[in-house]
């Protein structure tokens, strides 16, 4: 088996596993509540291949030959499912370092466009 069949298997192998089972976690009862995790997975892979002949010394042929592939794979939490007898609703959770790098972009943008206003304004001295 080459090395891109292995790849290829490798490939179909985590499809087939990236089921609901690996967004929904396993439910957990406490009380009469049942809280059901639910998380975002991504998987990416990429490969690369290369070959060539190139004249070597004293009219020998030296061969070429190159290759590479490279992977990941991302799980983040994204809610609980919530589920009672008399109502089921989804909690979400709120990653809050993204909502940090939110808010610290915006007052970024806010203080680039007030300088520049001010610039305009005022002019440069």
């Amino acid at each position: 088996m080459s090395a891109i069949d292995k790849l290829f298997n490798t490939v179909d192998s985590l499809r087939e596993n990236a089921q609901a089972n690996a967004v929904f976690g396993q439910p957990q009862t406490v009380g009469e509540r049942t809280i059901i995790p639910i998380a975002q997975v991504s998987y990416g892979f990429g490969v690369g291949f290369g070959e060539g002949t190139t004249p070597g010394e004293e009219g020998k042929e030296d061969t070429g030959a190159g290759g590479g592939a490279g992977g990941g794979l991302k799980t983040r939490p994204v809610a609980v499912l919530v589920v009672t007898p008399e109502k089921a609703w989804v909690e979400p959770i709120v990653d809050e370092g993204r909502v940090a790098l939110a808010g610290i972009a915006l007052a970024a943008w806010g203080v680039f466009h007030i300088t520049r206003a001010l610039v305009k304004i005022f002019g440069k001295k």
